[in-house]
């Protein structure tokens, strides 16, 4: 049986490949969304600490994945 810290390195490039690309999509959509606006700035603090607030409970639930297998 193989330990985690065999399977870590894999996961981490996988989710850090991953990130970028939604990290990439997000900010493209945010561009186009400004340039359609005609405004430069493409998000306002309440928008970016809602985006925030999301991303926080995304990262929990992921945490949470496979808590109640055993």
């Amino acid at each position: 049986m193989k330990s985690v810290r065999d399977n870590s390195l894999p996961v981490l490039v996988i989710s850090a490949i991953v990130g970028a690309v939604v990290g990439l999509g997000a900010g493209f959509v945010l561009i186009k969304r400004a340039e359609t606006r005609g405004r430069s700035q493409a998000i306002s603090a309440g928008e970016g600490l809602s985006i925030g607030l999301l991303v926080l409970g995304l990262l929990r639930q992921i945490g949470q994945l496979g808590e109640g297998e055993e």
